[in-house]
């Protein structure tokens, strides 16, 4: 039942690793696969780092966002669209951190 809890997380740093992948940071694909592999690791500290990385993503989703906006603005390109689709995946990258306060998600990584 927890891997069920956890999907968000994984989602996250799935569609994190995809991003880093179209734009050919491939350190940065490893960086998130390794991120997701802490979720094998029943400890405080691997849960914390994942959480980080997700909140990372989102910062890096925003960053995107911003960049690409300005692009489409500067250009007469359609933006709207972009920012709401952007905006939605880096809030839910970020939102995704809030799995672990789930009871059994507090127990497995001993957040309690």
């Amino acid at each position: 039942m927890n891997i069920i809890k956890l999907l968000p997380a994984v989602l996250g740093m799935l569609l994190l690793a995809a991003h880093f992948f179209r734009a050919g940071h491939t350190a940065l694909v490893f960086a998130s696969a390794a991120i997701l592999l802490l979720l094998f690791v029943r400890r405080r500290w691997a849960a914390r780092a994942v959480q980080t990385g997700l909140v990372l993503g989102g910062v890096e989703w925003t960053r995107t966002l911003f960049v690409l906006a300005k692009m489409r603005h500067d250009t007469g390109g359609p933006w709207i669209r972009l920012v709401v689709v952007l905006g939605a995946v880096a809030l839910f990258t970020i939102c995704s951190t809030l799995v672990f306060r789930f009871k059994s998600l507090r127990e497995r990584y001993d957040l309690m």
